[in-house]
């Protein structure tokens, strides 16, 4: 609940990052309030039953979801958290998106605004770096994307590292 530390903004970050990837809409949708406010790309949306709406579309196309978030500031009641997610379209033609969130929270904890500027990558199959891991599987925290390899550079290497440490977070 605002107002936010370090640690509880991290702790909504994790949360919101394990709740993206279960693609679970019940979970997802009850973290919003009943009147929240979204900016998606280009798409405005209010209220949980236009955000349930909006995420059975956006699952349906982006297939194998994978999400990462990464801490970015707080304030009492607002945080924000870059982030990179891969996935699929039904034609086999793999993405890898990248963004910025602003949330704002009100008092209850419950998320009333969120938004988010994304854009997407295609990318190789073969590219993907956090498919690995499976749905629902809390990630261990993460100090930054380098060593995820989301620094806007392919890097065999880094794909190699985060592929090991995917696998054995998985297992």
């Amino acid at each position: 609940m605002p107002p936010f530390t370090h640690e509880t903004a991290e702790q909504k970050i994790r949360g919101a990052e394990n709740g993206w990837n279960s693609c679970n809409l019940k979970l997802v949708s009850m973290v919003y309030t009943p009147d929240s406010y979204w900016r998606n790309r280009s798409d405005f949306i209010r209220g949980r039953e236009e955000i349930v709406g909006f995420l059975t579309r956006k699952w349906a196309k982006e297939l194998d979801y994978r999400l990462i978030k990464e801490f970015w500031a707080f304030t009492a009641n607002r945080i924000a958290v870059r982030f990179a997610y891969e996935w699929h379209d039904d034609a086999g033609n793999w993405f890898r998106s990248y963004g910025n969130e602003n949330w704002e929270f009100a008092d209850n904890g419950l998320m009333q605004r969120r938004s988010a500027s994304i854009n997407d990558l295609p990318i190789g199959g073969q590219s993907a770096s956090i498919i690995g891991i499976g749905p629902g599987t809390v990630l261990p925290s993460i100090p930054g994307f380098l060593i995820w390899g989301f620094d806007n550079r392919e890097n065999p290497r880094q794909r190699s590292g985060l592929a090991a440490r995917a696998t054995a977070v998985a297992k």
